[in-house]
């Protein structure tokens, strides 16, 4: 099977029914585990992107949250939630079909703290520097929870 085709096909399918135009395509050993494009618009859920789904798809399949044996066929370069997500799961490699450089003149997201040619300025400030209001309550109870962790998760 010709996973870039797959994708392609699948993030094509999307746009048709009115979705957008990104996909994602998990395969370990040449099989296909998981697929999915993104479905933000369908689903009014912001993180329902391709990557995002597919990956919980996977990890559910193969009970695990390791994909470490696993190819990722991708649309595009990913967006920083998917890219997070693709480090935390270490799939052996992500294959992207094109960059944002190639499909912008198409595609632009449309978010009030998010656009794509500045976020990684952005996202390297200091917090307080950043254009998304943060702010922290400390509260020493936070602490409690990791405590409690370590302490039921020693090995």
């Amino acid at each position: 099977m010709d996973f870039v085709k797959r994708t392609i096909d699948l993030a094509m399918k999307n746009v048709e029914e009115g979705g957008r135009p990104f996909a994602a395509v998990i395969v370990r050993d040449g099989e296909l585990i998981a697929e999915s494009p993104n479905r933000v618009a369908q689903t009014n859920d912001p993180t329902a992107h391709a990557e995002i789904l597919a990956i919980r798809e996977a990890c559910q399949r193969l009970g695990t949250e390791h994909l470490t044996d696993c190819d990722i066929y991708i649309l595009a370069s990913p967006c920083p939630m998917c890219l997070g997500s693709l480090y935390y799961c270490s799939p052996k490699q992500v294959i992207y079909i094109t960059t944002r450089d190639d499909y912008a003149p198409f595609y632009k997201d449309d978010r009030k703290y998010f656009e794509l040619d500045t976020f990684y300025d952005e996202f390297a400030k200091p917090i307080g520097a950043r254009r998304l209001p943060m702010v922290q309550k400390n509260d020493e109870g936070a602490i409690k929870v990791y405590r409690r962790w370590q302490a039921l998760n020693k090995k």
